[in-house]
C-alpha cells in the first residue's frame, strides 16, 4: 500500500468531567484529537463510528476502540477518562481489564499445545492435574473449554454485587492454589449433557496446560502468545506490580454517577478473566485467528466450531470463542468480557476479515454499539 494512502492515527478524545461522582457534563466536553492509523478509504466509516461513541460517552468513564480490516489496523481511538480524579485521558496505550476475553487468549495457548501433540483434549483432566478430585464422571479439557463439563461459575446472583468470589481480594501464588474455590464442589450436571458458562472451568484449563507442558502458565502466555503476536500491551493484571497505562476501574451508582470500583485481585482466575489489554492488541489477536500462520487452518476451525451436547444440540460456543449470526446473517466469532471495573467486546467477521474491539473501564457497561460500528467497515 502506498505511503500516500496511509494517514497515521493515534486518536485521543478529551472529555472534561465535574461533580463528586464524575458524571460527565456535555457542556464541558472538549476534543483535542490526534488521529492515528486511519486509512483514507475508511474516513467516512470512522467518522460514523466516532459519532455513535461520542453520543454515548455520558454512559462510560472511558472507552477505547480499535478496528482492523484485512489484517491492518485502520482505526484506534481513546475516549474519556482513564483516571477521573487525576484527569488522565484514555489513549490507545490505555490498558483495561478485559475479563472473559482472557478465555480466547488462553485458548490460543491451548491450541498451540494441541498442535504439538502435547495434550489430548478428550483425556480425563486428572491426566494433567492428578490432584484435582475425581467427579462422578470424567471431565475432559474439551468439555471445560466449551462449558459443558458441569463446573460451576461464581457464587451469588449478580456477580457485580452479590459474589464474594468475583470480588476476591486474596492473592494466589499458583493456578493450582486458585482451584481451591471450586475443586471439591459437585458437578452441576453430567459432563456433556448441558451447557453452563463457567470461568472456573478455564481456571482448571490453565492447570491442565501447566501439567501438560511442565511450565508456568503466565510465562507461556507471554512468550508463546503475546510476544509472537506483538501484543506488547497485554499482560496479567497483577495488583502488586506497577503497570504503566493501566486505567482506574469504576462502577456506576444507582444515580448514574461513576464511583471507584471495589478492590479485586484477579490472581485466582488468570485464564478465566485476569488479563489487561488494549483495543489495538485485541484486534491483532483477532487477526491471528482469521487465517493460518499463528495456528493452522484446521486448528482455527476447531476453535471456531460450536460444540454440541450429547443429544446433538449446538451450544454456540467452540473452544474459547462464541459463534453467532448478526442481524444481517453474517457469521460473528468473538467473546465478551465483564470484570470489576471493565467491560469488553471482541468481534470478528471471518468472511469480511474485519475485527473490532471495544473496552470500557466500567463494570457491567451497557450499550456498546459494536455491531453497528462494525457494519460501517464491512464491504
Amino acid at each position: 500500500m502506498s505511503h500516500s494512502k496511509i494517514l497515521c492515527v493515534l486518536a485521543v478524545s478529551f472529555f472534561l468531567g465535574c461533580g463528586q461522582q464524575a458524571s460527565i457534563d456535555k457542556s464541558l466536553q472538549t476534543s483535542n484529537r490526534r488521529e492515528v492509523v486511519s486509512l483514507d478509504e475508511y474516513r467516512d466509516a470512522i467518522a460514523s463510528g466516532r459519532q455513535l461513541i461520542e453520543a454515548d460517552m455520558e454512559s462510560y468513564p472511558g472507552l477505547s476502540i480499535a478496528v482492523g480490516v484485512g489484517g491492518q489496523l485502520v482505526w484506534a481511538e481513546g475516549f474519556g477518562w482513564a483516571d477521573i480524579e487525576q484527569k488522565v485521558h484514555v489513549d490507545t496505550d490505555s490498558k483495561f481489564r478485559v475479563g472473559s476475553v482472557s478465555k480466547p487468549m488462553t485458548a490460543a495457548l491451548l491450541a498451540l499445545i494441541y498442535e504439538e501433540g502435547s495434550i489430548d483434549l478428550d483425556a480425563p483432566i486428572q491426566t494433567y492435574v492428578p490432584s484435582f478430585p475425581k467427579k462422578r464422571q470424567p471431565i475432559t479439557t474439551r468439555q471445560l473449554a466449551g462449558h459443558t463439563a458441569g463446573i460451576r461459575h461464581y457464587d451469588g446472583g449478580n456477580v457485580y454485587t452479590d459474589s464474594k468470589e468475583f470480588l476476591n481480594a486474596d492473592y494466589y501464588e499458583t493456578v493450582l492454589d486458585s482451584l481451591e474455590f471450586f475443586k471439591d464442589d459437585p458437578l452441576l450436571f453430567d459432563p456433556g449433557t448441558s451447557y453452563f458458562y463457567s470461568s472456573y472451568g478455564w481456571n482448571l484449563i490453565s492447570a491442565v496446560i501447566e501439567g501438560a507442558t511442565n511450565a508456568d502458565f503466565l510465562e507461556q502466555m507471554t512468550t508463546r502468545v503475546f510476544e509472537p503476536l506483538n501484543m506488547k500491551s497485554t499482560e496479567a493484571d497483577q495488583n502488586r506490580d506497577l503497570i504503566f497505562h493501566r486505567v482506574r476501574p469504576y462502577f456506576m451508582d444507582k444515580n448514574g454517577g461513576f464511583v471507584n470500583a471495589p478492590y479485586a485481585d484477579n490472581s485466582y482466575k488468570w485464564a478465566g478473566g485476569g488479563f489487561l489489554s488494549t483495543a489495538s492488541d485485541l484486534v491483532s489477536f483477532g487477526f491471528a485467528h482469521l487465517s493460518a500462520g499463528f495456528l493452522t487452518t484446521e486448528t482455527i476451525t476447531l476453535l471456531h466450531t460450536s460444540q454440541r451436547t450429547l443429544d446433538g444440540l449446538e451450544t454456540g460456543y467452540g473452544i474459547g470463542w462464541t459463534i453467532s449470526q448478526d442481524e444481517a446473517g453474517r457469521t460473528v466469532v468473538g467473546h465478551g468480557g465483564g470484570s470489576v471495573g471493565g467491560t469488553t467486546q471482541l468481534s470478528m467477521y471471518p468472511e469480511h476479515q474485519v475485527v473490532i474491539a471495544m473496552i470500557s473501564n466500567l463494570s457491567d457497561a451497557k450499550g456498546f454499539k459494536t455491531e453497528e460500528i462494525a457494519s460501517f467497515f464491512l464491504q
